[in-house]
């Protein structure tokens, strides 16, 4: 039989667009817009132009702090770039209702051609003063859009260190509704409780959701409105992954001005002053409140040192005051920390949605949590190496673990040598980025780096402590340590990331401090900046 190829264009409109639709739009319309009128129909066509994400996502490594996002946005490349504002946006700009926009680019996108069925614009990574330029700039709003966008994300980044202050994100968001006159929508953060609570102090009625992810909750530096209703919010969402005391002060009286609140999300960490937040809390504060809710999600720490081992409720109880939920997958787990003198109550709404999953313990109920990609272990009770079987399993796509554990293990021995047989399985975390087990006992050293307990994939960032690691591998020289595929060992050299805390040392003695040796001890190495700083500043 003689060889034979088919062409793209030989295929029937059916095919194509079953094929098209496995592919990223930008890169479809990028390569086949304009190659004929067939192919242009197909990817013209709503499908592909209804929402066009005009900026690169790529995973941040999970190298910064705790709660930065998964993934980074940055700009198309120029060639890309330069072809859908000189060629492709003009051709399609009728059909595009949202745009995901990245700080750099967004100026030239939008005036490039005009959108006059546009509703919605996500724009990350935006300075904040770039985005009141751009929400006061006439040129890229004009007033067509200014009634038609409905719904807007903002991802706010501060110019310089840290996070907008309040005063500046509440001049940000003046600016938005002045523009924005029938806004509906509304998603942004990083934000403050007081950003929050300005915006829903009555003057911006016509928001009917409003989901926000606030940096922390405390008390209040502005006098703002916090007892008008909101008869028109159907939706709200608020995520704040620090500790916060003022639930009872803030947080609740916020949630009763929503009578009429159609779905509600919460994720808190809450530290009250007596009962732990069980569902009889949740029933009584906030349920009771909103007779439209049919749809409440929620993960939700709750905090307290007013319990004692002996009359802390348990996991039964609080499960028991979930039996009226509509949603019957309500999971709860209880723990008491004696030497910290606290107890914790954890519960959620199953199935769980987040991308993290923090402060758990050896009383992890289990489940499958296919959209974390992070978590962080504690507890004042050895992890044995089932838990951490457990752990790979319950989160099969894991990019970043953190463990602060203490104690050292009690099973470890189970496992003394490689000839006896393997009466627990190795454990794998494929897609593991980051480890930091830096605040942990040496046994779970041992735990990640010994390859007949743990595989790790190759080039991932691990965080410990370099004079246990030394111990652990016996000077570098442990052959559990040595073996083929560890992914610490490359052509007999081991690579190790080691944090080294700078403090205040004036800048112009890094160059200084770099050239020491980092498997000081950690006060010799403070020792050595501090006697380098004082020569700086004589």
């Amino acid at each position: 039989m003689e060889n034979s190829s088919v062409q793209l264009n030989d295929l029937p409109d059916e095919i194509l667009m079953m094929i098209f639709k496995k592919l990223h739009n930008i890169t479809l319309l990028y390569s086949l817009s304009d190659v004929n009128i067939r192919l242009n129909k197909i990817v013209h066509d709503s499908i592909f132009t209804n929402r066009l994400t005009l900026a690169n996502f790529v995973p941040s490594r999970l190298i910064l702090q705790m709660y930065s996002p998964i993934y980074f946005a940055y700009p198309l490349s120029d060639l890309v770039l330069d072809r859908f504002c000189s060629h492709i946006l003009s051709k399609i700009h009728q059909k595009v209702k949202w745009l995901d926009l990245e700080s750099s680019s967004m100026e030239r996108i939008l005036l490039s051609t005009n959108y006059p069925n546009l509703v919605g614009i996500a724009l990350y990574n935006i300075h904040l003063e770039n985005a009141v330029h751009l929400f006061s700039d006439e040129r890229l709003f004009t007033s067509t859009y200014k009634k038609q966008i409905s719904s807007l994300v903002i991802d706010i980044k501060a110019s310089g260190e840290g996070n907008p202050t309040q005063d500046e994100n509440i001049v940000l968001f003046t600016h938005i509704f002045n523009i924005f006159t029938n806004l509906q929508t509304l998603n942004t953060g990083p934000s403050s409780i007081c950003d929050c609570l300005y915006l829903l102090d009555g003057r911006f009625n016509q928001l009917h959701t409003f989901h926000v992810n606030i940096d922390f909750i405390t008390s209040l530096r502005l006098i703002i409105n916090n007892k008008e209703k909101l008869p028109n919010l159907k939706s709200f969402k608020l995520h704040c992954y620090i500790d916060t005391s003022f639930y009872d002060e803030l947080i609740l009286p916020l949630l009763h001005r929503m009578s009429n609140l159609e779905k509600l999300d919460l994720v808190l960490i809450v530290w009250t002053k007596k009962a732990l937040i069980d569902g009889n809390n949740l029933k009584l504060n906030i349920i009771n409140y909103m007779p439209l809710l049919n749809k409440f999600t929620f993960n939700i720490h709750s905090k307290t040192r007013f319990y004692t081992k002996f009359n802390l409720p348990s996991n039964e109880y609080i499960q028991e005051t979930f039996k009226d939920f509509k949603n019957k997958q309500i999971i709860s787990s209880i723990d008491y920390f004696k030497e910290k003198e606290y107890s914790q109550c954890h519960i959620y709404s199953y199935p769980y949605q987040l991308i993290y999953y923090n402060n758990i313990t050896n009383n992890f109920p289990g489940g499958i949590f296919e959209c974390v990609r992070e978590i962080s272990l504690f507890d004042e009770r050895s992890f044995e190496h089932e838990f951490f079987f457990q752990i790979s399993q319950s989160f099969p796509f894991l990019k970043k673990l953190t463990l602060i554990n203490k104690k050292p293990q009690n099973n470890k021995h189970l496992r003394k040598s490689k000839n006896q047989n393997q009466n627990l399985s190795i454990i794998q975390y494929p897609y593991l980025l980051k480890l930091d087990i830096s605040e942990a006992h040496k046994d779970y050293h041992e735990q990640f780096l010994f390859d007949n307990k743990t595989c790790l994939p190759d080039n991932i960032r691990v965080i410990m402590n370099y004079q246990l690691l030394k111990k652990v591998t016996r000077n570098f020289r442990r052959i559990t340590t040595r073996t083929d595929g560890n992914a610490y060992i490359r052509d007999d050299t081991m690579f190790i990331k080691i944090m080294m805390d700078f403090g205040d040392l004036p800048k112009n003695s890094l160059q200084f401090i770099l050239g020491h040796n980092p498997g000081f001890p950690m006060n010799i190495q403070q020792a050595i900046m501090k006697e380098e700083s004082k020569k700086q500043t004589q």
